[in-house]
């Protein structure tokens, strides 16, 4: 629980952007849009300035290398944001967020951030730009997809995702199949399972714990489901990852 709160504090916290970032507006709102509509040419206009020179940042600590990574970590959530309303998956969007993150709060210089704050920015750029070149999702199928990942840790239904998109169960489920090549469940397990194993590799929870974080039924049908996507049980995928980052 406290772990959770934590998280939920941090979210909170990297929503207040609007009220931290004092940078002017309308460059950075053009800035934002280039990225999401995968124009890397105008991307690069922008990073020729390194990130840690930029003028105009709010001060979020007295520590300026503690500052930078502060600032990188609200960019790196606002690129996630502004990418999922663009047609970005969500899981796909905030797993580059946080692995970014991660990446700098091991930065030891202000130029090892700013390195990495345009390899990020590129990162998403490049995706945005593939994703503009893929088939468009048709709003239907992209609610229930943002209602799924927004559901994660509850036990969903086909009739609770007909309700969020107002139409039947069983035309839900042709148009899912027709666009996912799936059916909605085994796209709820496949999710879960991606999560779970996210858990498992980023997290100290026990299979028990995320087995019931994510409202499996039971700890046996997470281990089914789990062997079934992944093709070994959740039990020996934490000893293998145990092994491979021991030193």
């Amino acid at each position: 629980m406290q772990e959770i709160e934590k998280e939920l504090s941090y979210r909170e916290y990297i929503l207040r952007e609007e009220y931290l970032h004092h940078a002017p507006i309308d460059p950075e709102m053009e800035f934002y849009d280039a990225v999401t509509g995968g124009n890397r040419k105008k991307v690069e206009s922008f990073l020729t300035e390194p990130f840690c020179d930029k003028k105009g940042l709010g001060v979020l600590s007295d520590n300026n290398l503690q500052n930078f990574k502060y600032h990188f970590a609200i960019t790196a959530a606002i690129l996630a944001r502004n990418c999922i309303k663009a047609g970005l998956m969500h899981e796909q969007a905030y797993t580059i967020s946080d692995l970014y993150i991660k990446r700098v709060d091991t930065c030891k210089s202000l130029d090892e951030i700013s390195v990495l704050h345009k390899k990020m920015v590129l990162d998403y750029t490049k995706r945005m730009q593939e994703l503009s070149t893929k088939m468009v999702y048709s709003r239907h199928i992209l609610k229930c997809l943002s209602y799924i990942y927004d559901h994660l840790h509850e036990r969903i239904t086909l009739n609770d995702i007909a309700a969020e998109t107002k139409l039947s169960p069983s035309y839900l489920s042709r148009l899912f199949k027709k666009e996912m090549h799936m059916s909605v469940s085994d796209y709820i397990s496949r999710k879960k399972v991606e999560t779970a194993k996210n858990m498992i590799d980023y997290s100290n929870y026990s299979i028990s714990e995320i087995s019931n974080i994510l409202a499996f039924p039971s700890q046996s049908y997470f281990g089914k489901v789990f062997l079934k996507y992944v093709g070994t049980s959740p039990g020996k995928y934490l000893n293998r990852r145990k092994i491979t980052i021991s030193p």
